[in-house]
């Protein structure tokens, strides 16, 4: 199970979630679900239901109720909460923070923070914050590419051409996302997110020119920092005793993280206009992921046409 310590929320990677530290607390703490929680009954004793791992959010109504407590039972509320097993409590709208919970928080070593952000807004963020950082992920060679708008994942050998090929859809206007190493986060059941990496960032090297800088040379608009990847195009060099697929009826998936991603092999030989066959490949992706088969519909006609055929034979006979 991935999992982030709570100084990772308070880093620079985490600014728009505009969190102030009210207690420093222990914070080696670990966050492993993306999903939050408002404790609710906790406050009133009931912790029975308080999810280790999960961030805590105290929003208005919860600031309020314990604000209407007797100090006595404000005392307690906060104590026994601020020693449930979670890894951060973080108060919303910039509300003031009542002493007791300050002092619990402090006497427990629980990191309490504070946002300006509204509860709504401030649990959209911070949830699609951890998503992206708690989902299951890996590092794979390949260049990774945006054509037509189909994130596009080149494989092979190295030395086989990924970088050329990708060079050459750049400047026919396609986008570069990731070269050599791309790092594939899953995010929910079946969607794979690829991006660079930080010190490799919208590069490509070339063999015999070296590393380019994709954003200098073609602008901002020829790169983007991630992509769903919907496409796996696997380049290998042309052999004339294999056989390959030239109908495009057999549906091939490569598996990425438990995620099915549809599967194309592309023969690589002198003459071969890579770059077109490759949007012609996202295009016909495109086609498919709205229903629309080219290789099944021209085999359904042929199977009508056969059919005709023997109706007629039969007639005939």
């Amino acid at each position: 199970m991935r999992q982030l310590k709570v100084q990772e929320l308070l880093g620079g990677d985490a600014s728009d979630l505009q969190l102030r530290q009210m207690v420093v607390g222990d914070q080696t703490r670990a966050v492993t679900s993306h999903r939050i929680q408002k404790p609710g009954l906790a406050l009133t004793g009931y912790t029975d239901f308080v999810q280790k791992g999960r961030v805590q959010i105290l929003g208005s109504t919860e600031l309020t109720y314990l604000e209407r407590l007797t100090d006595g039972a404000r005392e307690a509320s906060c104590t026994t909460f601020c020693r449930c097993d979670v890894p951060v409590i973080i108060c919303t709208k910039g509300m003031h923070l009542p002493d007791a919970l300050l002092s619990a928080a402090t006497q427990a070593s629980m990191p309490l923070c504070l946002t300006p952000q509204s509860t709504d807004v401030f649990i959209a963020r911070v949830e699609s914050w951890l998503e992206d950082r708690l989902a299951p992920q890996t590092t794979m060679h390949g260049v990774l590419l945006d054509v037509y708008g189909v994130g596009v994942l080149l494989l092979g050998k190295s030395g086989i051409g990924k970088s050329e090929l990708a060079l050459d859809l750049v400047q026919r206007g396609h986008r570069l996302v990731a070269d050599d190493m791309v790092t594939i986060r899953r995010r929910g059941a079946e969607s794979l997110l690829g991006a660079g990496t930080a010190l490799t960032k919208h590069n490509l090297e070339v063999r015999g020119l070296g590393i380019l800088n994709i954003s200098d040379l073609f602008g901002v608009s020829a790169v983007r920092d991630r992509k769903r990847i919907e496409l796996v195009a696997e380049m290998v060099d042309w052999r004339e005793d294999e056989e390959y697929d030239r109908l495009g009826l057999d549906d091939r998936a490569f598996t990425i993280l438990d995620v099915d991603v549809p599967l194309i092999t592309v023969p690589v030989r002198a003459g071969r206009n890579m770059g077109v066959i490759l949007e012609v490949a996202a295009r016909n992706q495109l086609l498919k992921a709205r229903g629309k088969s080219s290789a099944l519909e021209l085999h359904e006609r042929l199977q009508r046409e056969l059919a005709r055929g023997r109706a007629r034979s039969h007639d005939v006979e």
